[in-house]
C-alpha cells in the first residue's frame, strides 16, 4: 500500500476511536469529552510520528 492508503486509514482509525469514546462513556460531558479526545489525538500523533513516519 501506499504512504497515503496508510494515512488515510489511520486518520479513519482514529476517528472510529473518537467517536466510540465519546458514544460509550462521555455522552453528556463536553469537558471531559474534549480532554479525552485531545488526549487520543496526542496518543495517536506520539505513535504516527514514533512508528509509521518515513525517514
Amino acid at each position: 500500500m501506499g504512504q497515503q492508503t496508510i494515512i488515510a486509514l489511520y486518520v479513519v482509525l482514529m476517528a472510529a476511536v473518537i467517536v466510540a469514546i465519546d458514544v460509550l462513556f462521555f455522552k453528556n460531558h463536553f469537558w471531559e469529552r474534549l480532554t479525552v479526545n485531545t488526549g487520543i489525538v496526542l496518543v495517536f500523533a506520539a505513535f504516527y510520528f514514533r512508528f509509521l513516519k518515513l525517514p
